[in-house]
């Protein structure tokens, strides 16, 4: 990790800055003691790195050894500015660390009133008892224990004392995924323990397995022969695909090339594809206001992957592509790129394609405008909770789209903000549909009105 923790400590946004610009690196690490860059920067009350560790999606509730999150750390420390920030981010302000203490545990302690008197106003319990069986209350000097009761029961909390309850059973932390993957080029393949075939797909079987203690999902490619070409072409391809500097980009992790396998293996995401969180049963329920930042995270990173180099040969953006991770956050998935060698001109989700994708040989797209009409046609899933054209087989559906001028339909009543966006997003002139760049603001201004 170099000197990033120290680099954070000391305060020194230039290094930290070109350091978060190379893709390979993850700020969500932790060191040895699980400390993210954010927690050291909370800790140390440096506003300027918080700041810009939060605008690159730090994550902003990850826990260290000891359980404690950012906003524990900057509470502690009496670091006012850092903890409002910390709160617009929406950190858990009733996080329990393994001793059970919140926030506002740490604030009475030490006695910073501003703090303590922030955090309650922001919904900080003043019952909430740690292991000891001590509240907030019971921390603060009798003056502050007073205020604090007197806002409490302002904001109409109950003041009976609140038990701790240990939930690290029900795998709510979020530190052991982001602290311990290690980022291997060359994985042995006997060391990957697959356990669970989760499908099947022209491109290659994926399946669910344990690498190095951590949850990993891994993806055996479809090739037909291994050559020296095509092992050579996947090793130059396969570190294009480790983007671990942006929030929204669910990076490969490591990879294994061998004489009878081409394997990559990417971290798990217990909540699955955006495809199945939207259209499973057991999905959970998305309102207007959860579409607006599932959209946000999308097009965050797909402009990121814009600002680059093209990096892969081909990457088609619809829902099954798009990973929703534990807190919700929308990450553009990078296993499901493809490689050079794999299927060229074959295509298999053609209702989430521009017309000139279908229509047009490779060379002659323009790659950014075709991944804006398919982030239309996801937008518009997620508004209206639909498949687009699910009464449609592949071919016929592709063969409209292309040729007949089939589009998806905006139904009576949707949002009209998100209608709005679709139709620009879906401009037939692929030269008039708008950047990634230029819908962010957009969607940020959207989101700011839930």
């Amino acid at each position: 990790m170099e000197d990033i923790f120290y680099w954070c400590r000391e305060n020194n946004t230039i290094q930290v800055r070109l350091w978060l610009d190379d893709t390979e690196n993850d700020f969500n690490k932790g060191d040895d003691h699980g400390f993210s860059a954010l927690h050291w920067s909370a800790k140390e009350g440096h506003t300027k790195l918080v700041e810009m560790l939060l605008a690159r999606g730090a994550r902003v509730n990850a826990t260290n050894m000891g359980e404690d999150i950012p906003l524990h750390l900057a509470a502690a420390h009496g670091h006012i500015d850092v903890v409002l920030m910390l709160i617009k981010a929406k950190s858990d302000i009733n996080a329990q660390n393994e001793h059970g203490n919140t926030p506002l545990h740490y604030a009475c302690f030490w006695g910073y009133q501003h703090i303590a008197e922030e955090l309650v106003n922001h919904g900080a319990l003043v019952s909430l008892a740690n292991k000891d069986g001590d509240t907030p209350l019971d921390k603060a000097k009798s003056l502050l224990a007073k205020r604090l009761h007197d806002l409490a029961i302002e904001s109409g909390q109950e003041l009976k004392k609140i038990s701790i309850k240990d939930n690290q059973w029900l795998g709510l932390k979020t530190r052991s995924r982001d602290a311990t993957l290690s980022r291997y080029k060359g994985i042995n393949i006997e060391d990957l323990k697959l356990h669970t075939k989760v499908s099947i797909s022209p491109s290659g079987e994926t399946w669910r397995g344990r690498w190095q203690n951590n949850d990993v999902i891994a993806k055996i490619l479809t090739i037909r022969e291994i050559t020296p070409r095509v092992s050579r072409d996947f090793n130059e391809e396969f570190p294009k695909l480790r983007i671990f500097s942006h929030p929204n980009i669910l990076p490969l992790i490591g990879a294994c090339n061998s004489q009878k396998h081409l394997v990559t293996i990417s971290q798990y995401m217990p909540r699955g594809s955006l495809y199945d969180l939207l259209h499973s049963a057991a999905g959970i329920v998305v309102d207007t206001a959860q579409a607006v930042r599932f959209a946000l995270d999308i097009a965050k990173g797909m402009a990121y992957l814009h600002s680059l180099e093209r990096i892969i040969p081909e990457f088609f953006l619809n829902s099954f592509h798009v990973m929703i991770d534990e807190d919700l956050t929308a990450r553009i998935n990078m296993g499901d790129c493809k490689f050079s060698f794999q299927e060229r001109g074959r295509i298999y989700q053609p209702a989430w394609m521009s017309p000139e994708t279908l229509q047009r040989k490779r060379a002659d797209r323009n790659w950014e405008a075709c991944d804006m009409w398919s982030f239309s046609i996801v937008v518009w899933e997620l508004m209206t909770r639909e498949i687009p054209f699910v009464d449609l087989s592949p071919m016929e559906c592709g063969m409209r789209i292309a040729t007949e001028g089939l589009r998806v339909q905006i139904p009576p009543g949707a949002s009209a903000h998100l209608s709005k966006l679709i139709k620009i997003c879906m401009n037939e002139e692929a030269g008039k549909r708008p950047r990634f760049d230029m819908v962010i603001p957009i969607l940020e201004k959207m989101g700011a009105k839930f």
